[in-house]
């Protein structure tokens, strides 16, 4: 029987992802597990997620999903390299997940993993700084480059889930991971749109969630039901500007060496960075003043949460140390009694098994649930801002 893996950009809010479980089920059987590796209560966008990990994960299992583990702050919230990297060894170390399955707008992996190589070759690095020295942007800087390498095929990287799937094959591929990599296409509206659309992206339904009107059209009904529990819970919807002042405090106090960790690529950004804080008086006024056209606004939305979390973005190769359970479905459990002998990595499926971990793991598991503590502080209820949930808090289990 096929267990399929798929990665953080999981989306329980999007009917395409639900769409595509459907397709997933249809290649490899309808008895197929499916095991989502999702972010926690930040994502790669650069943001606090619309609502907590657990409720999140709660609906992906109303969504056909039957596992979901967790892919912890530094890899979730880093660039898309480090963020396939963390969510690669993370279905990996499972020691069941058969495929690694994502949605593309090529749909097709051919074009994939031409790009995937070229990016690895050796005369890679040298075009791209020959590129970027006439002036480009890194993305038409490094599509330019791999064009020179591999023709036509380098016109998947101008498409956002054709990047992430490139790189889900070069985590394979670095990882020496046997999971088989399965492409599926992705529908509905483009990324970051915000028109209407049978499928509407994962940003039109958090607009409409933060403006209150119009998500119980658009979101299944399991799902509608799980939102309206967290909303008149007071724990949603969740949105980084209800902490602005505290963020903005804890930017002001950080010298300019302190943003060098956060920098990423170690091309002096800090000092940009470091400056606009100290010229914006909201967050928004800070990216505004930091972007360039060598600096896209994704990349420094993720640079100003990791600064504010004090977490900077997994280093090259760094993987998670631990494999945290999120929700489990009945066929998840089963599949959870099978990881117990295959597993490469300690399964956390209560809090004391916190306890058994080692120094290293134990510290990202501290710093995950100090991110938590601060996370819960964007509640539009206060009082719902529970400490130490991360210590205390159970999978949900259905």
């Amino acid at each position: 029987m096929a267990v399929a893996g798929v990665i953080a950009e999981y989306n329980p809010f999007h009917k395409g992802h639900a769409w595509q479980l459907t397709q997933l089920r249809r290649v490899l059987g309808a008895d197929t597990t499916v095991v989502a590796c999702m972010s926690g209560n930040f994502v790669q966008r650069g943001s606090f997620a619309i609502m907590n990990a657990h409720a999140r994960a709660e609906a992906a299992l109303h969504g056909g999903v039957d596992l979901v583990l967790e892919l912890p702050t530094p890899w979730a919230t880093a660039g898309a390299e480090r963020f396939a990297q963390g969510g690669a060894a993370v279905l990996a170390a499972t020691g069941v997940v058969t495929h690694l399955a994502f949605g593309c707008e090529c749909a097709a992996l051919a074009p994939l993993r031409q790009a995937a190589e070229s990016l690895g070759d050796p005369a890679y690095p040298a075009g791209l700084r020959r590129f970027l020295g006439q002036g480009m942007t890194f993305a038409a800087a490094r599509q330019a480059a791999v064009h020179m390498l591999a023709g036509d095929a380098a016109d998947c990287l101008s498409q956002p889930n054709n990047l992430l799937a490139v790189e889900y094959l070069r985590a394979l591929k670095s990882q020496g991971s046997p999971i088989i990599p399965l492409a599926l296409p992705r529908v509905g509206a483009a990324h970051d749109s915000e028109t209407a659309s049978p499928y509407p992206s994962a940003s039109a339904i958090r607009r409409m969630l933060l403006e209150g009107d119009g998500w119980q059209n658009v979101l299944p009904q399991p799902t509608s039901a799980i939102v309206s529990r967290e909303i008149q819970a007071g724990r949603a919807p969740v949105q980084m500007e209800t902490c602005q002042r505290a963020l903005l405090f804890q930017l002001r106090r950080m010298s300019e060496i302190d943003f060098l960790p956060y920098d990423g690529g170690n091309e002096g950004l800090y000092r940009r960075f470091y400056a606009a804080v100290h010229a914006g008086h909201t967050l928004d006024g800070i990216l505004a003043l930091a972007k360039t056209k060598r600096y896209p606004l994704s990349r420094l939305r993720r640079m100003l949460l990791q600064s504010c979390l004090g977490v900077p973005q997994a280093a090259q190769g760094e993987t998670p140390p631990y494999l945290r359970v999120l929700a489990a479905n009945e066929r998840g459990r089963a599949l959870l009694g099978q990881m117990r002998k295959t597993a490469a990595l300690p399964v956390i499926t209560k809090p004391g098994h916190i306890r058994r971990l080692s120094k290293e793991a134990q510290r990202v598991f501290d710093q995950e649930a100090r991110c938590g503590d601060l996370y819960a502080l964007a509640y539009p209820d206060l009082g719902q801002a529970v400490p130490e949930r991360g210590y205390t808090v159970s999978p949900v289990m259905l």
